[in-house]
């Protein structure tokens, strides 16, 4: 059993918890992720470390409730114990070497771009850090991205908080404006890191970007986390979760990922049904 020692609502549908996992915390590195259930009887899931404290034992994770697991949860509370805790898990994210890099993160994908972010910016990389959300309302770690960025984009799509516009715009205006990359880094909904690569493509700068599909078992045996990258199949728990931008199927892979969604739906409504006949 692993401890909820931190719980902070980030926004209406964005949760931060801190959990104690010394081992864990021991050996994680950004980029890769855990598997965790949440009591006997539950789902496996996958959800990437958003940080860690080594020194604390302490790992946290950053999650939307979308469906059943993460409703579940999200009903738990500092004090409070998940069943299971598995990692750290998939490869690391690599960081050597760079000199100027451009982060850019998309919705709840912010909590796995800020980890890398925060690792490039220790190394003493240049770090431009472009993060874009919906609205206000919806706008996580901007205090944690400026700490580790020296330029931060803030983009929204109505305006409501800093720029109006996507991140693919802000990029574009400061690749024109003469920014030299090492490399792109994306990492947010399937659909935005398609557009990233799009116009990475077009200046040719190296760009990863991060799947996290349907994973299972988080070893490979299962091949719930497939995808096409240059023509042959790689497993993301195993090969990934990072990959190069410029190979990767992302048709494919959007056309994967909506597979699930009525049921996921489902089971999120069934979920939400029996917390609320709970509390009657």
């Amino acid at each position: 059993m692993y401890k909820i020692v931190r719980k902070k609502e980030l926004n209406p549908t964005v949760t931060l918890m801190d959990i104690e996992a010394p081992m864990i915390a021991r050996k994680a590195e950004p980029g890769q992720f855990i598997i965790l259930r949440v009591d006997e009887e539950g789902e496996r899931i996958p959800l990437t470390v958003a940080d860690f404290d080594r020194e604390k034992g302490t790992v946290t994770i950053i999650f939307q409730i979308v469906g059943a697991t993460t409703e579940k949860l999200n009903h738990k509370n500092e004090g409070e114990y998940i069943q299971d805790f598995v990692g750290p898990l998939g490869v690391a994210s690599h960081t050597d070497g760079l000199k100027k890099v451009a982060v850019v993160g998309g919705g709840v994908g912010c909590a796995i771009a800020y980890p890398i972010a925060k690792k490039l910016h220790h190394l003493g990389c240049e770090v431009h850090s472009i993060v874009g959300f919906r609205n206000k309302d919806l706008v996580i770690l901007e205090d944690e991205f400026k700490a580790v960025s020296d330029k931060l984009c803030m983009m929204t799509d109505d305006g409501s908080h800093g720029e109006k516009g996507l991140v693919t715009e802000a990029l574009r205006k400061l690749i024109e404006s003469g920014e030299k990359y090492d490399e792109v880094i994306a990492i947010g909904p399937l659909v935005m890191m398609k557009f990233v690569v799009a116009v990475t493509k077009e200046f040719g700068i190296k760009t990863v970007v991060s799947m996290n599909p349907i994973m299972i078992d988080g070893t490979g045996m299962c091949g719930g986390c497939r995808l096409t990258v240059g023509g042959e199949t790689k497993f993301a728990c195993v090969d990934g979760p990072d990959f190069d931008g410029f190979l990767v199927d992302f048709d494919e892979a959007m056309d994967r990922g909506t597979m699930y969604k009525p049921f996921e739906r489902h089971k999120h409504e069934e979920t939400c049904n029996l917390f609320a006949k709970e509390v009657k």
